[in-house]
C-alpha cells in the first residue's frame, strides 16, 4: 500500500499519501438486492383470498414469537446509569448521534464567526478513474477500458462550512520521501465487480451554502474493535483499520467537494481542499487531516502530474481508560483538548476585506 503497516512514534507526523488503490481497501460494495415478482392477488377469488390471509396470520404469530425471544437491553436507574459518551449500549449511539445538540453548541460557540451545517449520517459518494484494463471476453474483447471506482461512505456525522479551511502545504508541495506504489488490479484484492450506480454527492445539495467539508466523525463498526482483532492475532491491523477508514473517507469527501467546484481529471484543482476527519471505536481516538491536490488521476491525465495528495495523522488514543461505579477512570485531556483544537479550524479572513475593514476603523476623516 502506499502508507506503511507499521507506523511508529517518529513516523506519526510524516504524510501519508493516498493511492486510489490504497483508499479502495474500504470501497463499500452493496449488496444486489433480491427483487422477486410478487403474485396479484385477485378479490374475487376466495381461495387466494384464504391464502393470502394464512400468509398474514403466519407472519404476525412469527414476529410475535420472535420477539418474545429477542432480550431487551438491561436498564440503569438514572442514579446509576452509565454516562452516553462511554457506557456500554451509549459507545456506539450516545458518542457522537445523541449528543449531536452538544456538538452543535460546541462547534458553534468555538466558530460563532461563519455560517455552518451538521449533518448526521449523510451519504458521501465519490467517482472516478484509475488505471486501464484489457477486456478480456465479450464483444469489447480487447478493448483498453478504463477502471472504474466507486465509494459509497456514510460518516456518523460531518460538518460543513461556508468557506474553506486553510491549506496546510502549497497546492504543489513536493513529498520529501519516496511514496511506494503498488501497481495491481483491484481484482487481486478481496474486492469483488458489481454494477454501480455511479455517483458523486458530499452530503449536500450543490445549492447549499456550506458545500465545503468541516470534519467528519466516523464510529468504527464493532467487527473492527481493537478487542476482537486482539483475540485474532491482528494486533498488527489495528492502526491499519482508523487509517484506512480515514484515507478512504476523506479523499471521497475532498474529491467531490472539488466535483461540486467544476474540476474533475481534464480540469485539475487550482486550490486546495482540505478536510478534518475523527474515526473512533467509542474509546479510542485518531484524527485525520487530509488534503486534496490533485483529481488528474486518470492515465492520459497523470502522465506528468507531480502532484500528490496528502493525509496527516495520529496513532490512536483513549480517550479513558475504564468506567469503574459510574466514575471515569483515567480521563486524557489531551484527546479532548485535540477535538477543541479540530473544531478551532477556521477559515482564513479575506485579505482585502480585511484591510478594507482596518481601513475604515483607522480613518478619522479630514
Amino acid at each position: 500500500m502506499a502508507f506503511p503497516v507499521n507506523v511508529g512514534p517518529d513516523e506519526a507526523n510524516q504524510p501519508w499519501i493516498p493511492t486510489p488503490l490504497a483508499d479502495l481497501s474500504l470501497v463499500q460494495h452493496r449488496p444486489c438486492k433480491d427483487v422477486r415478482h410478487k403474485p396479484v392477488l385477485s378479490r374475487t377469488n376466495p381461495q387466494q383470498q384464504q391464502q393470502k390471509k394464512s400468509r398474514i396470520n403466519f407472519r404476525s404469530k412469527f414476529d410475535g414469537l420472535q420477539t418474545k425471544r429477542r432480550s431487551a437491553p438491561p436498564t440503569h436507574p438514572p442514579s446509576t446509569r452509565l454516562p452516553d459518551a462511554i457506557g456500554r449500549y451509549g459507545k456506539r449511539a450516545g458518542t457522537v448521534s445523541e449528543n449531536m445538540p452538544v456538538l452543535t453548541c460546541m462547534t458553534k460557540l468555538i466558530n460563532n464567526q461563519f455560517s455552518l451545517l451538521i449533518d448526521y449520517k449523510r451519504p458521501v459518494d465519490f467517482y472516478w478513474h484509475r488505471g486501464e484494463e484489457r477486456i478480456p471476453a465479450g464483444h469489447r474483447k480487447g478493448h483498453i477500458d478504463a477502471l472504474r471506482y466507486q465509494i459509497n461512505d456514510k460518516p456518523h456525522n460531518q460538518i460543513r462550512i461556508s468557506k474553506q479551511l486553510p491549506e496546510f502545504v502549497p497546492l504543489d508541495y513536493s513529498i520529501p520521501v519516496e511514496i511506494p506504489v503498488m501497481k495491481c488490479k483491484p481484482d487481486k484484492l478481496p474486492l469483488f465487480k458489481r454494477q454501480y450506480e455511479n455517483s458523486i454527492f458530499t452530503g449536500s445539495k450543490t445549492a447549499d451554502p456550506c458545500c465545503y467539508g468541516h470534519t467528519q466523525f466516523h464510529l468504527l463498526p464493532d467487527r473492527l474493535h481493537r478487542e476482537k482483532l486482539l483475540k485474532l492475532n491482528q494486533a498488527e491491523q489495528v492502526e491499519v483499520v482508523f487509517r484506512a477508514n480515514a484515507l478512504a473517507s476523506l479523499f471521497a469527501w475532498t474529491g467531490a467537494q472539488a466535483m461540486y467546484q467544476g474540476f474533475w481529471s481534464e480540469a485539475d484543482v487550482t486550490r486546495p481542499f482540505v478536510s478534518q476527519g475523527v474515526i473512533t471505536d467509542g474509546k479510542y481516538f485518531s484524527f485525520f487531516c487530509y488534503q486534496l491536490n490533485t483529481l488528474a488521476l486518470t492515465v492520459q491525465a497523470d502522465q506528468n502530474n507531480p502532484r500528490k495528495n496528502i493525509c496527516w495523522g495520529t496513532q490512536s488514543k483513549p480517550l479513558y481508560e475504564t468506567v469503574e461505579d459510574n466514575d471515569v477512570k483515567g480521563f486524557d485531556d489531551d484527546v479532548l483538548l485535540q477535538i477543541v483544537d479540530f473544531l478551532l479550524n477556521k477559515p482564513q479572513e479575506d485579505t482585502t476585506q480585511l484591510l478594507g475593514s482596518q481601513g475604515k476603523a483607522l480613518d478619522l476623516g479630514p
